[in-house]
């Protein structure tokens, strides 16, 4: 269910990476959040370095939401980047995996195929 990998990049420069890859993709950052930053703000001390970007594709998207509109619950794609032990990881959750919880359709399987490969190329490109 989920695509993880370390990378030997700092977080800031797979984020900048990441951005970059995704927009090579036909992907545009939607959002950068910054948990940890976020956190603190809140009055809470979070040691952990966490970014999530929120990528979308609006053509990917319309055709998962004029199928089943009850995905905007799932969507927009996200991927994380944290440092573990030491090592800055990068990770999704497929988005086979994903929509399969909505039910069998075969326009959301070959669209949610064709996210899951940009997602992962996203992913390889920048790592």
């Amino acid at each position: 269910m989920f695509h993880i990998k370390s990378t030997p990049k700092s977080v800031q420069t797979i984020i900048n990476d990441l951005t970059a890859s995704a927009e090579k993709h036909q992907f545009g950052v939607l959002h950068e959040h910054n948990i940890r930053q976020t956190m603190r703000r809140k009055g809470v001390e979070f040691p952990h370095r966490v970014r999530v970007l929120e990528i979308c594709n609006p053509h990917h998207a319309a055709a998962i939401l004029n199928e089943d509109i009850r995905v905007n619950m799932a969507l927009p794609c996200r991927i994380g980047v944290w440092e573990e032990n030491g090592q800055t990881m990068v990770g999704t959750i497929l988005p086979t995996q994903l929509l399969q919880v909505f039910g069998e359709s075969s326009t959301m399987a070959e669209t949610a195929t064709q996210v899951e490969d940009a997602l992962l190329a996203i992913i390889d490109d920048a790592i």
